[in-house]
């Protein structure tokens, strides 16, 4: 049985789908995380300017449980009785529970007028830019008070794990049991679009002393943010020109040549110097990366990985590793000089995106960042306010946060109409996308290449480049007029319908003091998205992509790039579209702008700058593409849209495209340099004594700061993580680095991270490295296995214990992998090893003559199996990822949305449908493929029927097989059990 990294599921059912959709709203999780660790902004000189003062105490009386009051915001909104499926089991440990402070209003009117000294260039404070620790004493809650919750919920029985660096959070670990006396609730299980989710019964109640200081607590629920990549549309003739089809596809040399970057290129700029943050809720093979980057003719740069200590261990999520791997792939090509760190989560799902994003600000991880995921604004309940105060610190610290203002056009909050709650109104009715509604966010709406003229889409009219036989990677030859992104489709069945650029008036946040000056910007008093677009259509044209990721392949696909873009086998591409495309492009070209006009400590906000550039007629002429045809208006239906009401694009700024698209060479030209003292950037690099170290062997980890220019050496401290533990703060040598020692207990996967604080001269820098910790063995000996049978009723859940007895002295670590005699009856079935190891099979280490135990769960309810996820929302994984497996170049596979290069314009359109997974699409494209090329229609394979079943009654055999990790030289031992579904 292959790991399970290498099991991904295929397609995703209609019925998950719309849970992804629905399971939007954010745990109040988003807004709250993590641990201490290093500073990655040193302080200039000015920073005398900013006066730090500590913050006053604020808790006064005792903090008891005898006094409560509820926390505005706490229910989750999908957390609703009809959908409960029991009560967490009390002892069910939750990591990570974050509790998130409110600022006073006092230090709130400082942080605003902070913020704007530090755009004004006639200040003191002009890009002065905060430390996390500076922000915290200034902006944060006194040690003092600090204390006294810390030992309220020690009281509680919480094991306290860290407090934020900016002081304005605690996180906190414990029980269900001991989560549900502290706040006054029941954690129950709800069934939500068919998956299991968990979650609080209702809103969280807090001791009266905490009232108005406490703002948000957050992961005690698994409902994560969603992504914003689509699937290929009915208009595919997507920019590479294809040597098979004629049809035109975006590579990376085509957006460089239509939004004129290749100008800054040729001027010396890459990014050099820059570091963009990618946020993400799944693990990437790196090797996609590096496929795109081959294909592409990019040089080959991996992302510097790091996983958020104590959010579980490494795990690919099918939907989420796609978008991972397209923001990393385009902010890198785009800024191929940059440093790009992936910030992501673990296994454990009460963690997500937002909680990258909230570590990347507190860890100061990025002069830029890049969020491809959101919310629409009705679902975020408090998450609001903790998540809104992280923005604001990055602004504070000199971080850029560029966001994705959506997918679903002016209806941000549809999910799915078999979802009611939000109510169907709520989800018909004009709402926009957060963070990109944030006034300290840029957030990137879509354009799509005008269809006023055939020839913007025909190779060799003048646009693009002819393919004469064979693929032309780079194939656009100028700027090709665009309009506002919109392919929704009537009638098509599903919430897949929606797939169009967001934008309209938030109804959460008053209109910003820059958001002005510009034609058409409307009087009201509310922020309104997006800031700017680039292009983000499915079809007009897509993008290409690398992935592994098999949720979005067509079928017949077998790999994703290893044959430059295509598949070798089948001769496929893998291309999608959304404003996940527009918001890692801009970070790229963000990163150009900033090498270019100086900026190596970062720009902070850059919004107002962008308003004042194109408040002035001759720059917006010539720095932006003013967007004027096209809109956002559901054109779903009835089913999808209140009425089809949206915006459309006009003169000026519109809540359809905002100020446009760019130039980027005119836009950087007319962009203020900086006039400040810039810092060189820097690498942070590890490297380990052994990468495969045994269980309980010491390893020597080697951490060292390079300037990327100069020959003075880093110096400074370096705050060094082990996988969840506390960290260490070491000064840096003479010669630039630091040497640190561990070991490790268990086997598997273990991240060492350490951050470069910085100094007068450099720039901070982050870097990790991984190793993967093999059981000590005797190499001698063997092993036994036994089982006992399960028997289950039809629908629920059962396990078999699970024995390993060890023979002739044999010591070590065993992976128990599994088989069933039946696995098409058994696809829709879950299973989990109570001693799993990263990959998702069994572990049990065996010392001494004693005999070990551990249990195999199987989960015959389908409801609980059916995920976009490698590994389910309820924590277990798919028996249908098992064997479903693609190979990719001997790579681990799973994906997204493709089109055949191969065929026709409708081959095209059906690969885009088929990779949505919808049923009712996919025989509406089978159909109209088989028109344009005069198939017979009963070729199409196709079912209406959306049912998922629960696996059949029946007694069906599981074969086990153990193995030691360690040595080949102790012989595998096998069992067979009976598995009975009554």
């Amino acid at each position: 049985m292959k790991n399970l990294a290498q099991r991904l599921q295929q397609h995703l059912p209609p019925s998950a789908r719309l849970l992804v959709s629905a399971a939007l709203t954010p745990v109040l999780t988003a807004a709250m995380m993590f641990t201490v660790l290093g500073s990655l902004q040193a302080p200039v000189s000015a920073q005398t300017a900013n006066k730090v003062t500590s913050p006053a105490a604020r808790i006064s009386a005792e903090i008891s449980g005898s006094n409560r009051a509820l926390l505005p915001g706490s229910q989750h909104p999908l957390a609703q009785t009809k959908s409960e499926s029991g009560r967490v089991t009390s002892g069910t440990r939750l990591q990570g529970i974050s509790l998130y402070f409110n600022r006073t209003q006092s230090q709130e009117a400082d942080l605003q007028k902070l913020l704007a000294a530090q755009q004004d260039r006639s200040s003191p404070q002009y890009h002065q830019w905060l430390t996390p620790e500076q922000f915290g004493s200034r902006f944060g809650m006194a040690d003092a008070d600090i204390a006294k919750v810390r030992n309220w919920l020690e009281q509680q029985g919480f094991s306290v794990d860290s407090v934020a660096r900016s002081k304005n959070m605690i996180r906190f670990s414990g029980t269900a049991g001991q989560v549900e006396s502290a706040f006054a609730t029941e954690m129950h299980n709800y069934t939500v679009g068919g998956v299991k989710h968990f979650a609080p019964s209702t809103a969280l109640s807090i001791p009266s002393a905490l009232a108005g200081v406490v703002g948000a607590i957050g992961n005690l629920d698994d409902f994560r943010p969603r992504p914003h990549v689509v699937a290929s549309r009915l208009r595919v003739k997507p920019s590479f020109t294809s040597g098979g089809t004629g049809s035109v596809f975006f590579a990376p040399g085509d957006i460089t040549t239509i939004y004129d970057v290749q100008k800054m290129y040729n001027a010396g700029f890459t990014g050099a110097g820059q570091s963009i943050a990618v946020i993400g809720q799944s693990a990437v093979d790196p090797a996609d990366i590096e496929a795109f980057q081959s294909a592409a003719s990019l040089a080959v740069k991996d992302p510097t990985m790091l996983l958020i200590p104590g959010t579980g261990t490494s795990e690919i999520f099918t939907g989420d590793e796609v978008e991972s791997d397209l923001d990393l792939e385009w902010s890198g090509a785009m800024a191929p000089g940059a440093t790009v760190y992936f910030i992501y989560t673990g296994s454990d799902t009460n963690y997500g995106a937002f909680d990258s994003l909230v570590y990347a600000i507190d860890n100061q991880i990025g002069t830029i960042i890049s969020s491809s995921y959101g919310l629409c604004e009705a679902e975020l309940g408090s998450a609001q306010t903790s998540l809104e105060a992280s923005l604001a610190q990055a602004a504070a610290q000199g971080q850029t946060v560029i966001s994705a203002s959506g997918d679903s056009g002016s209806t941000d909050c549809f999910v799915g109409n078999d979802i009611s709650n939000p109510s169907l109104s709520v989800q018909e009715s004009l709402a926009v996308d957060y963070p990109a509604s944030s006034q300290y966010v840029t957030g990137l709406g879509g354009t799509e290449i005008s269809t006023s003229s055939t020839s913007y889409l025909t190779p060799g009219d003048g646009y693009w480049a002819s393919a004469s036989g064979n693929d032309v990677i780079s194939s656009a030859i100028q700027y090709i007029p665009e309009e506002v992104w919109n392919e929704d489709l009537a009638g098509c069945g599903t919430d897949d319908c929606l797939s169009s650029g967001g934008g309209g008036a938030s109804t959460l946040f008053t209109k910003p003091s820059w958001q002005t000056g510009v034609a058409n910007i409307p009087t009201a008093n509310h922020r309104y998205v997006p800031d700017i677009s680039l292009h983000s259509a499915t079809g007009l044209p897509g993008y290409l992509f690398c992935t592994s990721d098999t949720s979005f392949w067509v079928s017949g696909q077998a790999a994703s790039c290893n044959s430059g873009f295509r598949d070798a086998s089948s001769g496929l591409l893998t291309t999608a579209g959304g404003t996940s495309f527009a918001a890692p492009i801009f970070a790229g070209m963000l990163a150009l702008v900033n090498q270019d006009r100086g900026f190596t400590n970062g720009q902070g906000q850059i919004n107002p700058t962008l308003y004042t550039l194109a408040a002035d007629g001759s720059t917006y002429s010539s720095a932006f593409h003013d967007i004027t045809s096209g809109n956002n208006n559901c054109l779903a239906g009835s089913a999808y849209c209140s009425s089809t009401s949206g915006f459309s694009a006009t003169t000026g700024y519109d809540q359809a495209s905002g100020l446009g698209s760019l130039d980027l060479y005119n836009l950087a030209t007319a962009w203020p340099s900086n006039t400040e003292t810039s810092l060189i950037g820097t690498t942070t690099a590890i490297s380990a004594s052994n990468t495969a170290p045994a269980v309980g062997a010491s390893v020597t980890f080697t951490i060292t700061v390079a300037q990327d220019t100069g020959t003075t050496i880093p110096t400074g401290t370096v705050k060094i993580t082990v996988d969840s533990g506390t960290p260490t703060t070491s000064t840096l040598g003479a010669d630039g680095t630091v040497t640190t020692t561990a070991t490790f207990s268990t086997a598997g996967e273990h991240q060492v991270l350490a951050i470069y604080s910085g100094d007068s001269i450099y720039a901070p820098s982050a870097g990790s490295v991984t190793v993967n910790a093999t059981g000590t063995s005797s190499g001698t000996g063997s092993f036994k296995l036994a089982a006992t049978n399960l028997t289950v009723s039809r629908g629920s859940s059962g396990s078999s214990t699970i024995t390993v007895t060890p023979a002739g002295g044999y010591t070590g670590t065993v992976e128990i992998t599994f088989d069933t005699s039946n696995d098409n009856a058994l696809q829709n079935l879950c299973y989990d090893f109570t001693d799993r190891l990263t990959n998702g099979d069994g572990s049990v280490s065996v010392s001494g003559t004693t005999a070990v135990t551990t249990q195999l769960t199987f989960d015959t309810n389908a409801s609980d199996c059916i995920s976009s996820g490698a590994v389910l929302k309820s924590g277990k994984h798919a028996l249908r990822n098992l064997h479903k497996v693609a190979s990719n170049n001997g790579r681990n596979t799973s994906g997204m949305t493709t089109a055949a290069a191969g065929m026709a314009f409708a081959g095209l359109l059906l690969a885009g449908f088929l990779g949505r997974s919808s049923r009712k699409l996919r025989g509406l494209a089978c159909l109209l493929l088989l028109s344009a090329i005069g198939m017979a229609v009963t070729a199409c394979g196709g079912s209406s029927s959306n049912t998922v079943s629960n696996p059949p009654k029946g007694t069906y055999t599981v074969t086990l097989t153990g193995a030691d990790t360690a040595s080949a030289s102790v012989p595998q031992a096998s069992t067979t059990f009976t598995f009975t579904i009554q």
